[in-house]
């Protein structure tokens, strides 16, 4: 039986909803505030917990992250390898417009404490033919990248927030790239999704590809077959865990062993509930909620 590593972040969420999003040297009042257990890391934990798989999480917390400890334990994910250290957390201040967009500044806080003598002991307790699923939130990702690679585990990245930390990684070794438009572009220097497709199979040929474009739809790519599957329809309320829903979904339904279209029809179905509920984690479905809709 595959185990499901999910290496990734964990912060708290203060979310701001704003008539725009605020510019430089302007100062705006927040029509609200809402604080929701969040980070790239826990949200793809919890929507794949959410979509039926059993997931292990590794991350660290600060001295206040005892919520996001039991937000992942209270939806069945596995926390022996979440560390605490000292100081704070990670957390990001999240202005949502009136269109239901946002803007996010994050603050890493104990993310950015993850060493590679800690992630070689997480590492330790999984092997070959595993899943390792990582983000760009944390610390020593080109590490854990090739690490996990070099012991034989399937990699999926999705290299957000794309920075200099992501373009270290050697890249050659993920065997799944979770993409959004402007990650594609930043990785090809194009942002017509059909030569993102191209390029990456060119840069990467071992790699599969998924693409999502928001209300576009979504791509899957590998060894030249394509797959297509457009957005639902939803009343967007809040965006900020789409494509962690997404993820989590994506990631239930290949490993069910659905074509890549059903798949990603799953993922765009969960992802359309999510943006219809405010917050991160909180606006995940359920696979029984999301299986009806189909």
């Amino acid at each position: 039986m595959k185990k499901i590593l999910n290496f990734g972040s964990l912060n708290m969420d203060f979310v701001y909803a704003v008539a725009h999003t605020v510019r430089g040297g302007e100062t705006e009042a927040s029509l609200g505030l809402q604080v929701f257990p969040g980070g790239k890391g826990l949200n793809q934990s919890i929507a794949a917990a959410r979509a039926g798989l059993s997931v292990f999480h590794a991350g660290l917390v600060g001295e206040d992250g005892g919520l996001l400890l039991d937000t992942l334990k209270a939806d069945g994910v596995d926390t022996r390898f979440v560390g605490t250290v000292p100081g704070r957390s990670g957390h990001t201040i999240i202005q949502v417009d009136e269109n239901a967009q946002n803007a996010i500044l994050l603050f890493g806080g104990a993310n950015r404490a993850v060493t590679p003598a800690y992630a070689d002991e997480v590492l330790a307790h999984f092997s070959a033919g595993d899943i390792v699923l990582l983000q760009n939130e944390i610390s020593a990702v080109p590490h854990i990248l090739r690490r996990a690679a070099e012991a034989g585990l399937s990699v999926w990245f999705n290299p957000s927030p794309m920075d200099d930390g992501a373009r270290a990684c050697d890249l050659s070794l993920v065997s799944v790239f979770l993409l959004n438009e402007i990650e594609g572009e930043q990785l090809t220097g194009t942002a017509e999704p059909g030569a993102i497709l191209d390029r990456m199979a060119e840069k990467y040929p071992q790699a599969a590809v998924v693409l999502t474009l928001g209300a576009a739809g979504a791509w899957y790519a590998k060894a030249g077959a394509r797959a297509f599957c457009p957005a639902e329809k939803a009343e967007a309320v809040d965006t900020t865990a789409a494509g962690d829903t997404f993820t989590g979904y994506f990631l239930r339904g290949m490993l069910d062993g659905r074509t890549p279209e059903e798949a990603l029809r799953l993922a765009a179905r969960a992802s359309a509930i999510a943006v219809s509920r405010p917050g991160a984690s909180p606006s995940i479905p359920r696979f029984s909620e999301v299986e009806r809709g189909l």
